[in-house]
C-alpha cells in the first residue's frame, strides 16, 4: 500500500511539472513593453473667410444714399449690394 502511494505521488509530481526548461539568468527576457500607437488628430478645415468687400457710402443733399463696392469676389459684391438695398434703400452709383 505504501508503494502505491509513493508511486502515485511520484506520478503526480512528474505530470504536474512542465516540460519547458527553466530560463537561465543569461537569457532573461526583458519585460514586454506595450506598443504605443500615436494617431495624428484630425484637423478640421474651416472654410476661408469671404474676401473683404470695401464699401464707400455717399449721401447727397436730399438724404439719398449711394455706395461703391469693391472686392476680388463678384458674388460677395452682389450679396452685399442686396443687403444694402434692403437695409438702406436707394440706388448705388455705378
Amino acid at each position: 500500500m505504501r508503494q502505491i502511494l509513493i508511486f502515485l505521488f511520484v506520478a503526480l509530481l512528474v505530470l504536474s511539472c512542465e516540460r519547458k526548461p527553466l530560463p537561465s539568468p543569461e537569457k532573461a527576457e526583458a519585460p514586454s513593453v506595450p506598443k504605443v500607437v500615436l494617431e495624428k488628430g484630425k484637423v478640421e478645415r474651416k472654410e476661408p473667410l469671404p474676401p473683404d468687400v470695401k464699401i464707400k457710402f455717399k449721401r447727397d443733399g436730399k438724404d439719398n444714399y449711394s455706395w461703391e463696392l469693391s472686392s476680388s469676389d463678384a458674388d460677395q459684391i452682389l450679396k452685399v449690394n442686396e443687403k444694402l438695398r434692403k437695409g438702406v434703400g436707394g440706388e448705388p452709383s455705378r
